[in-house]
């Protein structure tokens, strides 16, 4: 007995029990409760798929994904999160976006209260970043964060826009290729980063003016509105616009709506470019209209239930760093095809979450790719649709 005792435990060693940050990934942890306090509206697209692509996740990593929507009042997403952090039979984790800062007094509450969280997408910025640290310091149940490097696409955005139009020669009598940004508002990180980027790239090309940096609260109809104004603006005063820089998907497609009413054609009087990966925005840029689509941030949902799995069995990804940043993709007519068919149908249990789970020994260390993912797929129509 004595032997087979040892040799069992020379088993578990070889398969990875050991110190927590640094073994090895279980192959079939405990299941894992985890709840998402999701910021957006049911039926906005990008939280709608943040919140399935998290479920799906969930099926492939044995953990039930509970989603709450607070259907854009932070008011309502703050008294969702405490009554959750109340509840007697507490969630494993706790997945908040930080707008408009309503996840602070939620993750002090669920400090107190001994639940795990997670933010997704929108980090601590300003004050609160000053008053409350880094993760796992003054508070300890804060795990860190997921994010995307935002700045960059809206970098790669301003861009493209303005490739296209120095090809096209879209110059204004000025001799300045004139643009209109259009973001989704001026607190959220994810709004501020975006904008950084427009405003970075604007900075490196002498030749390139953006008239007016507009917001329009994310929504197609205020952007198609504000767009509108603009255009009427520009044609009274002699301008060609070139471009219009959008912070997601939905403006953009607003802002389509206001070129052709003003009897432009999108993708050859002027450009028009977004962010989501929206099927929308995708059938866009297959008829041309759209030049492109920055994104795959909604992938956060799927990655961040990979990384509560791996911490949940003693696989750190603060073993790395608590804050885990994605690179986002474009979308174009070059690469739709190949994940054109995934957000159109939705059917993100055709991605192996299990093939990103950390490594033995690497615990931190994730490829989370457009390639990689891409990769995981299993084919359509084999049950996984």
């Amino acid at each position: 007995m004595t032997k087979l005792l040892r040799l069992l435990l020379a088993m578990a060693m070889t398969v990875g029990v050991f110190a927590p940050g640094s073994r090895a990934v279980a192959a079939d942890g405990r299941p894992l409760n985890i709840v998402f306090v999701s910021p957006g509206k049911t039926g906005e697209i990008y939280w709608d798929m943040v919140a399935q692509i998290m479920q799906a996740a969930g099926r492939k990593l044995n953990a039930h994904v509970e989603v709450l929507t607070s259907e854009r009042n932070y008011r309502t997403m703050q008294e969702m999160g405490l009554g959750v952090v109340a509840r007697a039979d507490k969630p494993d984790f706790l997945i908040l976006s930080n707008e408009e800062s309503a996840a602070v007094p939620i993750m002090e509450a669920a400090e107190a209260a001994g639940v795990k969280t997670l933010l997704l997408s929108n980090s601590l910025i300003g004050e609160d970043a000053v008053r409350l640290g880094p993760p796992r310091v003054k508070l300890k149940t804060w795990l860190g964060d997921i994010t995307t490097d935002l700045q960059t696409a809206g970098a790669r955005m301003a861009n493209a826009l303005i490739g296209a139009a120095r090809n096209e020669k879209w110059q204004s009598p000025d001799g300045k290729i004139h643009l209109l940004g259009i973001g989704g508002d001026e607190i959220t990180p994810a709004s501020i980063a975006r904008n950084a980027g427009l405003q970075l790239a604007v900075a490196a090309a002498p030749d390139v003016v953006v008239d007016r940096m507009l917001f329009a609260n994310w929504t197609q109809s205020e952007a198609e509105q504000v767009a509108a104004n603009y255009l009427s603006w520009a044609s009274r005063k002699g301008i060609r616009p070139a471009g219009i820089w959008a912070g997601n998907d939905p403006m953009a497609l607003g802002a389509l709506k206001a070129v052709a009413a003003a009897g432009l054609a999108p993708g050859r009087d002027i450009q028009v470019v977004g962010l989501n990966w929206s099927d929308d925005a995708l059938r866009e840029i297959k008829a041309g209209r759209l030049l492109m689509s920055d994104g795959g941030h909604f992938l956060l949902g799927g990655w961040s239930i990979v990384l509560l799995r791996d911490y949940a069995d003693g696989c750190d990804f603060a073993a790395v760093s608590p804050h885990v940043e994605v690179k986002t993709s474009a979308i174009t007519r070059d690469n739709l095809v190949s994940v054109g068919a995934l957000i159109k149908s939705r059917a993100f249990d055709r991605i192996d979450f299990t093939k990103f789970r950390a490594k033995p020994g690497r615990c931190g260390d994730y490829d989370f790719s457009l390639d990689a993912m891409i990769s995981s797929l299993s084919p359509p129509n084999d049950g996984g649709e």
